[in-house]
């Protein structure tokens, strides 16, 4: 089948509802092409948790408000009046913001701060020597303060990786990337040079070698966790010299993905736009994302990467080395857990 009729089937599925089937091994019975819609988007309602967390802060805020006294009396800290109501007021802006999606972005300070106040009247009345008879409604206070912390810890997290520029997460847990990059080369030379995957290792730190073994098909092998490898096998699905490449992976993959790589002329004629759309399974699925996300490793930060790697080796036959200077917040827990992702 050529790759014209390749293009034309995945277009047919998608218009007979391929929207919604899983990533990997699925794509092999229609392969990816235009437009590059393999999942939708996970519902972006609040999830009972957000909702749940949302209503009680709000609700406690208003509490604080409208009854201080009985609220500093009923939890055992005896704060003042003043310092009750401001808590309050924190509250309520923390329930708005856990309600609107995390939106807007200033309001997640009064989250932060509405949690410090809290930890620092439960620390003054539990230290205090006048408490002892208060102890008991003072712990319970501190164990329902201290898990609405953590359930908001998550829900930030969950709420933040939604507003992330050009990544969505599907509702099965597979992670949707778009990222582009312009290059100072011809679309054909960049064509030239991504086709050839030999190339990959050389700008994608995560991989350790690709195979060609067919025409079509070749074998990835990445890095993972413990110093251990994931590898799969791919299948290009669309070849259009100068253009498009798409491929997705095939049945057995330790990696679960598909994307397409587009060759668009840079206005003016100024280089090549090269475009890519990708999707995949991260490993550990949603839980897997969300502990690389609080670790500063965003698979569309790997993507940029590669992107500008690619650039650099097209452009100029080489990648500056970083040795010697600051590498960021990239410490031993963040290289365990980093994963590899075809580009």
């Amino acid at each position: 089948m050529n790759s014209t009729s390749n293009l034309t089937q995945a277009q047919d599925g998608d218009s007979q509802g391929g929207v919604g089937r899983d990533a990997g091994s699925a794509f092999a019975k229609l392969p990816p092409g235009r437009p590059f819609r393999y999942q939708q988007d996970e519902d972006r309602s609040l999830s009972p948790i957000a909702a749940g967390l949302g209503l009680f802060v709000l609700g406690l805020g208003i509490t604080k408000l409208l009854a201080p006294r009985t609220v500093s009396r009923t939890s055992g800290v005896n704060a003042d009046d003043a310092l009750i109501r401001t808590s309050g007021a924190l509250n309520v802006a923390s329930g708005i913001n856990i309600l609107n999606g995390g939106k807007p972005a200033p309001l997640g300070l009064a989250r932060l701060g509405c949690i410090a106040m809290e930890a620092t009247l439960i620390g003054r009345a539990a230290t205090n020597a006048k408490s002892a008879d208060r102890r008991s409604r003072i712990g319970i206070t501190a164990a329902v303060i201290g898990a609405a912390a953590v359930f908001d810890l998550i829900t930030a997290v969950q709420q933040g990786s939604r507003q992330g520029m050009g990544e969505h997460r599907t509702s099965s847990g597979a992670l949707s990337i778009e990222r582009c990059i312009t290059v100072n080369k011809s679309p054909e030379e960049c064509y030239k040079f991504w086709r050839n995957f030999d190339n990959f290792p050389r700008f994608m730190q995560h991989l350790e070698s690709v195979q060609s073994t067919s025409a079509t098909r070749s074998h990835w092998k990445a890095k993972a966790p413990l110093g251990k490898s994931v590898e799969w096998d791919a299948e290009v699905t669309v070849d259009q010299p100068g253009e498009l490449l798409a491929w997705h992976s095939v049945e057995g993959a330790d990696v679960d993905n598909a994307g397409t790589v587009r060759f668009e002329t840079a206005p003016g004629g100024r280089g090549t736009v090269v475009r890519v759309d990708m999707q995949y399974s991260p490993p550990g699925g949603k839980t897997g994302a969300l502990i690389a996300k609080l670790f500063g490793e965003e698979p569309s930060l790997q993507v940029d990467d590669d992107l500008r790697h690619f650039k650099q080796l097209i452009e100029t036959g080489e990648i500056p080395t970083t040795v010697g200077q600051s590498a960021g917040p990239r410490g031993p827990i963040t290289r365990l857990i980093r994963k590899g992702v075809p580009g």
